[in-house]
């Protein structure tokens, strides 16, 4: 995984060892015990963010809210991730992070995050039951879109440039 810590003691982190990472403008997260460090999201990162925050949030259901990274997604103790946006029930919400895997959730892809994004979190999200995966890869510019089905992730979509989504 591209960023990690390189703990490997052996030992198995838990959401508690993730909530004593220190506030230094990484993003933490947890897979499987491992924990995963990633840098903060670049400018072009953030614009496509919020076009894509925008556009979803517009479109959303009324019971549904529409957020933004960072905001920890406990999918199991051992795995808490953090896509960069994701739509999911109010109730499923703590003070301080989403309980369980949302409706959607939507990686957008850099250099440093690609395989990360494209198959361990998709792996992550998808064992946790989560009914949509979206990536979008700014440099296409493209739209990836997964739903689960019969526990598995089927590709449902894939537009590039100017193509409808």
């Amino acid at each position: 995984m591209t960023g990690g810590l390189g703990m490997t003691d052996g030992r198995v982190f838990t959401q508690a060892d993730l909530d004593a990472m220190p506030d230094d403008g990484n993003r933490y997260e947890l897979v499987d015990g491992l924990i995963v460090v990633t840098p903060s999201p670049s400018l072009a990162h953030q614009r496509v963010s919020a076009e894509l925050f925008f556009k979803l949030r517009l479109s959303c259901p009324s019971n549904l809210r529409v957020l933004s990274a960072p905001l920890d997604v406990t999918l199991a103790d051992d795995t808490v991730i953090q896509p960069d946006l994701l739509v999911a029930d109010p109730t499923t919400f703590t003070e301080l992070r989403l309980i369980g895997a949302p409706r959607l959730a939507v990686e957008i892809l850099s250099p440093s995050t690609r395989l990360y994004d494209l198959n361990t979190k998709k792996s992550a999200l998808e064992r946790a039951g989560c009914p949509a995966y979206w990536v979008v890869d700014p440099s296409g510019p493209s739209i990836t879109a997964w739903e689960l089905r019969d526990g598995r992730y089927i590709q449902t979509q894939h537009v590039t440039g100017d193509e409808t989504f």
